[in-house]
């Protein structure tokens, strides 16, 4: 049996949400741990943009995006209904879309700020508040980002708050998201979470 090859970095949370995606959904890839520094030559011939993580499916077909790959694999089986209702589904997308926007770059310029000097780091993470209060009103009436169930935006999004939180650890114990810290520290002690952060040997063509 051919598996489907997925190239990946262990600490990309693009890579991280497909990992999760993948491993729930119970579909067996042969995952190839990548370095940066040396990118394995098929991943850039099926992939030239060069960036984690990419999906090579036994049939030759190439996913690119880490959003596709967790629909993909939610296609496959999706057990506890991740992909939810017609209208979640649709709130999913607004909230990853924030996610993916406003949120990264706000994280990005905060976790690496001296490459940013036009603003202090704190106008940075303040940016990224924004985001985190929304999330933090959202988990103050129900135990989810879209109910009492995890759903596609939790995976989604989780990986990214935990790098926020990992920026300046003191800062976020002690901000005033305490429900958001409780819904992110229920993600990082899961089984799903631990399953898919397993150390992997860098993968070589060679």
């Amino acid at each position: 049996m051919v598996l489907p090859i997925l190239y990946s970095y262990r600490r990309c949370p693009y890579a991280m949400r497909a990992r999760m995606a993948l491993h729930y959904a119970g579909v067996k890839v042969e995952t190839r741990e990548i370095s940066f520094r040396a990118k394995p030559a098929h991943m850039l011939q099926i992939s030239p943009k060069g960036t984690v993580p990419v999906l090579q499916l036994a049939d030759g077909e190439v996913l690119e995006q880490s959003l596709d790959i967790m629909h993909w694999a939610l296609a496959q089986h999706d057990p506890e209904n991740w992909l939810g209702s017609v209208r979640q589904q649709a709130d999913a997308v607004e909230l990853i879309t924030l996610n993916d926007g406003e949120f990264k770059q706000a994280l990005d310029r905060y976790k690496y700020a001296d490459r940013f000097p036009d603003q202090p780091s704190a106008i940075y993470r303040a940016q990224g508040e924004r985001f985190l209060t929304l999330l933090e009103g959202r988990l103050a009436i129900q135990s989810c980002l879209q109910g009492e169930q995890p759903h596609l935006a939790d995976v989604a999004i989780f990986p990214f708050i935990r790098q926020f939180s990992m920026v300046d650890v003191d800062w976020f114990v002690q901000a005033d998201y305490p429900r958001l810290r409780g819904w992110l520290n229920a993600w990082l002690a899961s089984e799903l979470f631990q399953a898919i952060m397993q150390k992997c040997p860098v993968y070589t063509d060679e």
